[in-house]
C-alpha cells in the first residue's frame, strides 16, 4: 500500500510517497549542520560512536516516518541483511516495550490524550534507538534520519521564541554569545507546510518505521 500525501508533485521512493519538498528540507538542514559544526570547531564533540542521544524514544512526525520508510524499501533491495537486522532490533524494540506503549501496539499510532502524552515523557526513556547499530556505534538509517535527530548537538531553538539549547556534551566553557554564534537555524515554518499536507499519518516511534506497512 502506498502512503500518500494530498498534494501533486511528490516524490515517490518505491511505494512511498514524499512531499516535493522533503527533499529541500533535508539539504537545508544538512548544509545548517555544516556550516553550525564548522563555526563551533571543537566546542562540538558529535563523532561517529557517541551514542548518548540514540538513546531514549522520542516521537517522530509523517515526514519522519515516510523518509525512514523510504529508505527501508532502499535497503531492503540493497542490502537485504542490513535490512533484515534493522527490522529484528525494531521487533525486539516493540516486544520489549509494547506493555508501556502509549498508543496502537499494532499500527504504532501514538495517542493524542494529555494523559498518554504524559505518559509517553515517562515512557522507554533508557532504550536504545533500533536503529542503532549496537556495535559500531553508528545509525544504520543515517541518510533518512529523522529532524530531530538531524538538530541534534548543536544549539538550536525547538519552537520559534525559545531559548537556545544543545547537547550537554557540546559548548563545554562556552559562554551564551560564542553558543548563540554557532546556533543552527531550522525551518520550523517549512517543516509544518509539508505536515500539513500529511495528515493522515499520526505520530509514532522509529522502531514502527522500520517495518514493512506498519503504519498502513
Amino acid at each position: 500500500m502506498t502512503s500518500q500525501c494530498k498534494f501533486p508533485g511528490s516524490v515517490i521512493l518505491g511505494t512511498m510517497v514524499l512531499p516535493p519538498g522533503d527533499f529541500q528540507l533535508v539539504q537545508i538542514m544538512d548544509a545548517a549542520l555544516a556550516k553550525a559544526a564548522q563555526k563551533a570547531g571543537p566546542w562540538l564533540v558529535c563523532r561517529p560512536g557517541c551514542t548518548q542521544c540514540c538513546h531514549g524514544v522520542f516521537a517522530i512526525n509523517a515526514l519522519d516516518t515516510l523518509r525512514l520508510r523510504a529508505g527501508m524499501e532502499i535497503l531492503r533491495e540493497t542490502q537485504p541483511a542490513l535490512a533484515a537486522q534493522l527490522e529484528q532490533r525494531a521487533h525486539a524494540w516493540i516486544e520489549e516495550h509494547s506493555v508501556d506503549f502509549p498508543g496502537d501496539v499494532k499500527t504504532g499510532h501514538l495517542n493524542g490524550s494529555e494523559t498518554d502524552r504524559d505518559d509517553f515523557e515517562e515512557f522507554a526513556n533508557e532504550a536504545a534507538c533500533p536503529a542503532l547499530d549496537p556495535v559500531s556505534g553508528r545509525c544504520d538509517v543515517y541518510a533518512w534520519r529523522p529532524m530531530t535527530c538531524r538538530v541534534f548537538g548543536p544549539p538550536i531553538r525547538m519552537y520559534e521564541g525559545e531559548a537556545l539549547g544543545c547537547c550537554e556534551l557540546n559548548f563545554v566553557g562556552a559562554n551564551d554569545d560564542e553558543i548563540a554564534a554557532c546556533e543552527m537555524p531550522v525551518p520550523h515554518e517549512m517543516e509544518a507546510r509539508l505536515l500539513a499536507k500529511c495528515e493522515e499519518i499520526g505520530e509514532t516511534v522509529v522502531a514502527y518505521a522500520l517495518l514493512p506497512a506498519a503504519l498502513d
